[in-house]
């Protein structure tokens, strides 16, 4: 069974609204959603908080260690979008969308507010 486990920030309007609308597409249940900033969030050790506010990390049901666009590729695949993101795995775009990445993850709070006109949740964490 695919499984996967995603570690995203719970503070950003945008990261937890992609994760709302891949549970709200994952009807087999194979992704589950961890706010670094939760309690539930202590359960796994293995992953470097401060890592994973930088960039997103999810674990496979392997235990396999996914990082940025892979994980958002993986998630999407697991609810039958991946097409829409498979370009960005592409040898020859890869680089690049790599890159836009990490500008996006580093600015994540800004480009939520022009693009929210939240640039973080209310009382530290965003409900699904």
């Amino acid at each position: 069974m695919n499984k996967l486990t995603i570690f995203y920030d719970g503070t950003c309007p945008l990261c937890v609204k992609e994760m709302s609308a891949l549970i709200k597409r994952d009807k087999s249940g194979h992704i589950k959603t961890v706010d670094i900033h939760s309690d539930d969030f202590v359960n796994y050790p293995n992953i470097d908080p401060t890592q994973a506010n930088l960039v997103l990390h999810a674990l496979d049901d392997k235990g396999l260690l996914l990082l940025g666009l892979d994980v958002t590729y993986r998630a999407w695949q697991l609810v039958g979008m991946g097409w829409l993101y498979a370009p960005l795995r592409w040898p020859v775009i890869k680089p690049v969308a790599d890159k836009l990445y990490f500008m996006f993850a580093k600015n994540r709070y800004r480009i939520s507010y022009l693009l929210t006109g939240k640039s973080r949740c209310e009382s530290g964490v965003c409900r699904r």
